[in-house]
């Protein structure tokens, strides 16, 4: 199987006639990709940024479309933009629930469950430990100040070039317990944060933690975690689906 990697450049190239039938394409950019004529049934595209460019199928923008949708499949979605101290607080409390029914479900489903990769990607326990990373990078250093923001359970994702000192973090896996531990007192930072939080408060100027030089408020660093955190239950509540799927055909 051919494998393409960072080190390769195909920007720009045309492919025809070939087939990439059951190819995997993750983590690359496929900005301003150009399909024609091309067999497209079965083609599966998960893009957390999808709401931030257009997607063009058939001449249709589908963006907007697949955005609604996403809303109504997950109620509470839609005000991860809040602007209000009043509806920050309210936008945290509907995604805090909607973890809480996740978790719940999964320890539910039969011991190990936590712990299953679907297709590479995080386990619901990893994906638990990366929103305790992301908390902390957004709100624990730029908002509240702390000089070692990190959790060691926490799981960053490592960009190339990225500035994250990965010696803060723990190099062996921790339990679900301690995994449970962590998120929960991330949860409860965000929501003490905005609990008290005023419209001044929230307009507050930091730095973004990728881009020092990128200015952030208090409120976009908030939108983030918001962000994170709705996405990431997607890909948790979609691989969660694909191991009853898996143990039901089993």
């Amino acid at each position: 199987m051919t494998r393409f990697t960072g080190a390769d450049d195909l920007r720009g190239a045309t492919f025809t006639g070939v087939s990439l039938r059951g190819a995997r394409i993750a983590e690359s950019d496929l900005g301003e990709v150009k399909i024609r004529g091309s067999e497209v049934g079965g083609m599966d595209v998960d893009a957390p940024w999808l709401g931030e460019g257009t997607f063009v199928v058939n001449g249709v923008d589908v963006v907007a479309f697949v955005e609604a949708e996403l809303d109504r499949r997950f109620p509470g979605r839609s005000e991860r933009q809040a602007t209000s101290p009043e509806a920050l607080r309210a936008a945290w409390a509907k995604v805090e629930a909607a973890w809480e029914a996740a978790i719940a479900r999964a320890e539910a489903m039969p011991a190990g469950t936590v712990d299953v990769s679907i297709d590479g990607e995080w386990s619901f326990a990893q994906t638990l430990r990366h929103l305790v990373m992301a908390t902390d990078m957004w709100l624990g250093g730029p908002v509240l100040g702390r000089e070692e923001p990190f959790h060691p359970v926490g799981l960053p994702y490592v960009e190339p070039g990225g500035q994250i000192d990965l010696t803060v973090f723990s190099n062996t896996d921790p339990t679900w317990a301690e995994v449970l531990e962590a998120r929960a007192d991330r949860v409860a930072l965000v929501r003490d944060l905005l609990a008290d939080a005023t419209e001044a408060d929230l307009d507050v100027e930091t730095r973004n933690p990728h881009n020092p030089d990128h200015p952030e408020t208090t409120r976009s660093c908030v939108h983030t975690v918001l962000e994170e955190s709705w996405e990431h239950l997607r890909f948790a509540l979609r691989d969660l689906d694909a191991i009853e799927a898996r143990d039901d055909a089993g």
